[in-house]
């Protein structure tokens, strides 16, 4: 075992003695060893170094997933840089906030993007703005070119930050969430011995790499474990079908999984050498997981984690993976329910989620007293989720924190009413917020995605009372053609609140 917290150090204890071992494959034939991402990511380590960066300091990069990108990250890690990831989707206001809260030495975009960030990046701090292309071009890959193949790995201490990603920013300022090389390397390594990660795997990678589990959960397991990976851009149900017989794990979000399940093609040929499907990121259907096992013969293995703590629970690799649940708690990680003033319910009871562990974060990157508040005075962080623990452990997911309504002086858990809904003939899926009401303060409102011929809203109400205490049944029954997602499949329910609010 290394002396150096370095998580890239860990990293290279896994690798393969053979460095001509194969790392990745992308769809378009292209094949990289791990000896070759060790020196691409050690001349970029190298170039990031001579251009000013120091140890500790922020390097934002906001590209189309790409090998390159890979390589970038490997070299921030081995340089003792901190990665600072950005959606590509992010508008001009957004990224000012992102640019000056972060403070980057160096930032690293698209050659399209150099004029926006050029405008609203900190001159002060900022060295040098790099391109890097899809194709793997621009001024970062073209500056490492001459750089020594072999870099040091830089000392860190397992409470230096390795990284720094932002909270979506949906109930306020977007929050800097600063995980540490502790916290990245202990989560992979639970993560490698909880789900049976071994060199023989083969990863289809087709998630982004700018959040929590394209980029620490997928590369982490693969990179702790020596195994290698089917790198795509993005995903597409074809391509899937495609590459998923020379695969044995895939992970993906609910919506992956629902695509797939509308392919024709795809069924459990498709799936002959796969040992392990996850999906994490939203909540997965319990629809949608009896549906696909059918198909396929596979269980899905849904788990539970955020960007503040990496995983946190994880259905059973061997054992009985449950609809609706995301598992019990993962080794070394504590989970407990309590209520609003912070004590602890007994399973079977609705409260607030609190998390405890060596994956947990430090904090927020200058925000000493958002910290203070979000952690309690024994150390367990408040994720603002709601959830229930079963008599075996196993945990579920009843809604966020700031999703729930009050209706009447009542709280109501809209995943309850969603389950309702969800098992209708005719609705696809549904999304339940609280819209103002002048009398109860706030009201019960669906928002109903149909498949095929739609039940209609009273029909839906009238289901509703059947099934629920009355201070639970929406008022209002709306319908969209889809429900707003984030890039990891995510519903906004901020914006379904804002389009509704009238």
């Amino acid at each position: 075992m290394t002396d150096n917290a370095n998580l890239y150090a860990h990293f290279q204890q896994h690798f393969p003695t053979d460095k001509s071992t194969r790392l990745l494959c992308t769809p378009e034939g292209r094949t990289v060893s791990y000896g070759e991402a060790e020196q691409a990511s050690a001349r970029i380590a190298n170039s990031l170094l001579k251009l000013g960066a120091k140890a500790g300091d922020r390097v934002t990069v906001q590209v189309t997933k790409s090998v390159e990108n890979l390589f970038l990250y490997l070299a921030c890690l081995r340089a003792g840089l901190v990665y600072h990831p950005l959606n590509t989707a992010y508008t001009t206001a957004e990224l000012s906030y992102f640019l000056t809260n972060a403070e980057p030495t160096l930032i690293v975009c698209d050659s399209q993007a150099t004029d926006l960030l050029s405008a609203v990046m900190p001159t002060e701090c900022v060295k040098a703005l790099l391109t890097l292309d899809a194709d793997g071009s621009g001024s970062l890959m073209e500056g490492a070119a001459n750089e020594s193949s072999s870099a040091d790995i830089a000392q860190r201490i397992g409470t230096d930050m390795a990284a720094l990603l932002y909270s979506s920013g949906t109930t306020g300022k977007p929050k800097g969430i600063m995980l540490s090389h502790d916290n990245l390397r202990k989560n992979a390594q639970t993560l490698v011995q909880a789900w049976g990660f071994s060199a023989a795997d083969h990863l289809l990678h087709m998630l982004p790499i700018y959040h929590v589990h394209g980029l620490f959960v997928a590369l982490s397991c693969v990179l702790m474990s020596g195994a290698s990976m089917a790198w795509h851009s993005g995903f597409r149900d074809q391509a899937a079908v495609t590459a998923l017989p020379d695969c044995t794990v895939m992970m993906g979000v609910p919506t992956y999984y629902t695509r797939l399940l509308n392919n024709p093609a795809f069924g459990s040929q498709s799936c002959k050498s796969i040992r392990l499907f996850t999906s994490g990121s939203a909540p997965l259907l319990a629809e949608t997981f009896v549906e696909f096992q059918s198909r396929t013969g596979h269980a899905i293995l849904e788990r539970y984690g955020m960007t503040e703590t990496g995983m946190n629970t994880s259905n059973p690799l061997n054992g009985e993976r449950r609809a609706g649940t995301v598992g019990p708690a993962l080794p070394g990680v504590t989970v407990r329910i309590v209520d609003d003033t912070g004590q602890t319910l007994s399973n079977g009871d609705i409260g607030n989620i609190q998390v405890q562990g060596a994956n947990v974060f430090s904090g927020y990157w200058r925000m000493p007293e958002k910290t203070a508040e979000d952690f309690t005075a024994d150390g367990f962080f408040n994720t603002g989720d709601k959830g229930v623990i079963d008599t075996d452990g196993y945990l579920s997911i009843v809604g966020r924190a700031k999703d729930l309504i009050i209706c009447g002086g009542l709280n109501v858990y809209p995943k309850e009413i969603e389950l309702v809904i969800d098992d209708m003939p005719g609705v696809l899926e549904s999304a339940v917020i609280g819209v103002p009401h002048a009398d109860f303060g706030e009201a019960v409102l669906a928002v109903i995605v149909a498949d095929g011929q739609a039940p209609s809203a009273e029909h839906i109400i009238q289901h509703c009372k059947t099934q629920l205490a009355n201070f639970k049944v929406p008022k209002r029954v709306e319908f969209v053609a889809t429900l707003p997602r984030n890039a990891m499949g995510k519903v906004q329910k901020n914006i379904l609140r804002e389009q509704f609010a009238t």
